[in-house]
């Protein structure tokens, strides 16, 4: 019996700790062009995890912003901030199976030159507080973070713009956070949780997270939830080969709107895409028409940003 084919549903998910810089309008507009090329649905959730960095007043600027550029969605979830108690259902399911467990290493052990790393320096967590017993978990007096316990096996997944990525969980990861030790809940585990009660069917988000999908694809299996197709975008560089930053306030949309209309913008950012042979001024809707995921660049892109320079 041929497995029914689920209606598309993509999403933009931005933390709302700034103005969109250049790097969040190109995913935001492939997101988009993605769905709106085959009357799909798409989702806008706020994800703001962190409170103490995000603000509602970021939030509607996010909305406005993405107005100002034609990006429109069908509908907004609640903000991650409201769904503390979603979090903990779930986070309750993954205890009932004995896959989490109390983490009580410090940043500077997790971080030293004797634990395991990959070759881009990022650590692989060794299980060091997996096998505690209960005696030595209560000689701690700090509050403990939690780990959920990985399988050593691979998770495989093939990318519209990657191509195939594989993963070992356990020798190229180890056991990942799902909750900090202040109770707030980790990426990993909030975004897995959304997109599944959202219904979404494709995750579109920079080349930076393409190492948290087979994490995410666990999670998905542990919990229940349809696996979504992905496609992790370029990364936006500087001429020095830096990525653009909220951090460094690359070319935010604050100064862009001031500068150029709307069709510039998305003009210029199609034709680093690939989608235009020549920087011209173009609506969301009209590039939307000719959309397809074999015309958008595989590499990351050096912007050169000094057109919009005055």
């Amino acid at each position: 019996m041929e497995k029914e084919k689920l209606p598309l549903v993509g999403r933009f998910a931005p933390t709302p700790s700034g103005r969109m810089h250049l790097g969040n309008v190109f995913a935001a507009l492939l997101a988009w062009l993605s769905v709106r090329s085959r009357d799909g649905e798409l989702v806008l959730r706020m994800e703001d995890l962190d409170t103490q960095r995000t603000s509602p007043e970021f939030a509607q600027i996010l909305r406005e912003d993405l107005t100002w550029l034609g990006l429109t969605w069908d509908r907004e979830t609640p903000a991650q901030s409201t769904r503390s108690a979603v979090y903990d259902a779930c986070f309750e399911r993954l205890a009932g199976m004995d896959l989490i467990y109390p983490c009580y290493c410090t940043r500077s052990q997790l971080h030293s030159v004797n634990a395991p790393h990959l070759s881009d320096g990022t650590y692989i967590y060794p299980g060091t507080c997996r096998e505690l017993t209960q005696a030595q978990r209560e000689g701690f007096s700090r509050k403990p973070a939690w780990r959920l316990q990985v399988p050593d096996r691979e998770y495989a997944l093939e990318d519209k713009c990657c191509g195939s990525f594989r993963q070992n969980l356990s020798r190229e990861c180890g056991d990942f956070l799902v909750r900090r030790a202040d109770g707030v809940y980790m990426y990993q585990l909030a975004v897995v949780v959304d997109d599944g009660l959202s219904g979404v069917t494709e995750v579109v988000r920079g080349r930076d997270l393409l190492e948290s999908a087979p994490r995410q694809m666990y999670l998905q299996e542990l919990l229940g939830f349809q696996k979504p197709q992905y496609a992790h975008v370029p990364m936006l560089l500087s001429a020095d080969g830096r990525r653009l930053s909220k951090r460094d306030k690359d070319l935010d949309l604050g100064q862009l709107r001031t500068w150029m209309k709307p069709e510039q913008l998305l003009g210029w950012l199609a034709y680093a895409a690939g989608l235009l042979d020549k920087i011209d001024g173009v609506s969301a809707r009209e590039l939307a028409k000719d959309f397809t995921w074999e015309h958008v660049k595989k590499e990351d892109i050096f912007a050169d940003t000094r057109c919009f320079y005055r």
